[in-house]
């Protein structure tokens, strides 16, 4: 199709946003459009906002946990040490 069959095209603005690493992107709205309060960074992924001097904090990641760090968490030594007799117990006979 050439330009002259599709039409006019709609007004656009072109917003800027900023993330947290500097980075500065222009994304391209409809000007009737609502605008988005952030934006994803595309060269870093971070969330963007319209505040070049007040970006949004980029999410903190938790660090991958194993089962008996989550255990850990849930249980103290005490309990720890009371269930280990209690199943060596069941393996020995003794209960």
């Amino acid at each position: 199709m050439g330009e002259a069959e599709r039409g006019e095209s709609a007004p656009r603005l072109r917003i800027s946003f900023w993330c947290s690493n500097g980075h500065e992107t222009q994304p391209s709205f409809a000007s009737d459009a609502q605008i988005p309060d952030t934006w994803d960074c595309p060269r870093c992924g971070f969330p963007a906002g319209q505040d070049e001097n007040n970006p949004p904090a980029p999410p903190r990641t938790e660090p991958y946990k194993t089962h008996l760090a989550y255990v850990r968490e849930r249980r103290s030594d005490a309990d720890g040490e009371a269930i280990l007799a209690e199943a060596l117990a069941k393996l020995r006979g003794e209960i």
